[in-house]
């Protein structure tokens, strides 16, 4: 149809009957204003993402905020075990322990409030980061038995400086003179002394993960190093993209030259590849390595057979139970519920104990001296059954030197082959891996091996959506 030839008019046809009517005229407009208006459009719809952000930031803050402070109830009669340690809670000496080990965790937990993620305009991670936020967490435990003394703990006496507040006047024989003010000084403990240095580099590892552009480990540094595996702000990110994710943060850190992550490719530890990234030339020593494995515990629900997995192994007949997450080199968890991930950190009976990061909290500007740490520090445990756990999880060893690497192959290698020998979760293998850059096919998961099989399916359903490998 020639639009010139339609503008004419039939004989005896009124103007209603106008073929031109049918047509969609352009606006007469300049382009200039169609510019306009279709920048207006996209103003629109990036204040509709602010607001449905900031809608489901206060729906997390009121839901998980009444919910956090709700005590778990544990019982006095059963050991508590919580990252290699265990816990009597009749001893009110063991209880204290537990209280001062578990706020010693770095708590990661969703923020609202920092500057807008690369590619989009949002400024909190409420609704989709959680696992991120347990990748984070399960980072955290490891840096800090990298980075820290033994056996340290943080009191929250310690995030405002410990001095003594004696005045005490500068020594002079002769007394202060007249004509010149006397000095007023402030003495210092020895525990101030000592504590300073410690105070200093837990704070420092605190702020690797603020929710900052420059922050090595923080959420925008996160979400870049995630474009690689086809993942953006906004996005459902499974535990094992989250472990590749760590693994790339960890490596392109100038802070952290005697740290390495490595990640077990199809539910398997290729020893060969792990000692050849430990191993440095004279005179550097062997490097400490964080360990991350993801696997798939079942189909739908967590298969009952890895329970015992997870939780218990037996070093001898009659010998009494140890737990995996008992074991001293065990960092952690990353795991959850379906489209609710937790870091997972111990456990008493039948009952996981976890950290939850769904509690969302204000930014806070790390830069500033003596910025507060309260809200990196959780101090209400919680726990849920077994029973409840998505089969999708990474888990996460760290060995800080070659003694603590061999000893973490054997005693983990004994626990898998006595505790679930038809089933193991995953495995050891002394040679190295073929597969080019230690990548796994996009759009398949790695299901567990049996009798030396390994077999993928497709991961395009629901339930997989919690793991993409």
């Amino acid at each position: 149809m020639n639009p010139s030839s339609s503008t004419s008019r039939c004989d005896g046809c009124p103007a209603a009957t106008d073929p031109t009517d049918d047509w969609l005229f352009l606006s007469p407009e300049p382009p200039e204003a169609l510019d306009q208006e279709v920048c207006m459009e996209d103003q629109e719809a990036e204040d509709k993402g602010k607001f449905k952000s900031k809608l489901v930031s206060a729906w997390n803050s009121v839901k998980y905020g009444w919910s956090l402070k709700q005590k778990s109830k544990f019982r006095k009669s059963s050991p508590l075990v919580m990252l290699g340690k265990s816990f009597n809670l009749r001893d009110e000496g063991d209880r204290e322990c537990f209280h001062r080990s578990f706020t010693s965790l770095l708590w990661l937990t969703y923020r609202r409030g920092f500057p807008q993620l690369p590619g989009c305009s949002l400024t909190t991670d409420s609704g989709w980061g959680c696992v991120i936020r347990t990748g984070q967490m399960l980072l955290a435990r490891g840096l800090l038995l990298h980075l820290m003394p033994p056996g340290w703990l943080w009191s929250v006496r310690y995030c405002a400086v410990k001095d003594d507040l004696d005045l005490l006047r500068p020594a002079d024989s002769a007394g202060p003179s007249e004509d010149r003010p006397a000095k007023m000084g402030r003495k210092l403990s020895l525990g101030s002394v000592l504590d300073r240095p410690i105070e200093a580099t837990h704070r420092k590892v605190v702020s690797w993960f603020a929710d900052h552009p420059s922050s090595p480990f923080g959420i925008h540094r996160l979400v870049e190093l995630g474009k690689s595996s086809g993942k953006k702000a906004g996005d459902w990110y499974g535990p094992s993209i989250v472990a590749h994710i760590l693994r790339k943060a960890v490596a392109a850190s100038a802070d952290l030259p005697n740290l390495a992550v490595y990640v077990a490719q199809d539910c398997t530890i290729y020893l060969q590849d792990l000692r050849r990234l430990c191993e440095q030339p004279p005179p550097h020593s062997w490097k400490s390595v964080i360990i991350l494995v993801p696997v798939r515990l079942g189909g739908q629900d967590l298969n009952p057979s890895y329970i015992s997995c997870v939780k218990v192994f037996k070093q001898s007949l009659y010998a009494f139970e140890y737990k995996l997450l008992q074991l001293q080199c065990c960092i952690g968890i990353i795991g959850g519920k379906p489209k609710h991930s937790l870091f997972f950190i111990g456990y008493q009976d039948d009952h996981l104990l976890f950290l939850d990061p769904h509690y969302c909290q204000p930014t806070v500007n790390t830069t500033k001296e003596n910025f507060p740490l309260e809200s990196f520090h959780c101090k209400y445990p919680r726990k849920m059954p077994f029973s409840r756990m998505d089969p999708s999880c990474t888990i996460g060893f760290y060995a800080g030197g070659q003694k603590e690497f061999e000893s973490f192959c054997t005693t983990v290698d004994e626990a898998l082959c006595t505790s679930a020998a038809t089933y193991p979760m995953f495995t050891f293998v002394k040679g190295e891996s073929h597969e080019d850059g230690g990548h796994t096919p996009a759009h398949t998961v790695t299901y567990l091996k049996r009798n030396n099989e390994i077999r993928r399916g497709n991961t395009r359903s629901s339930i997989d959506e919690f793991v993409l490998l």
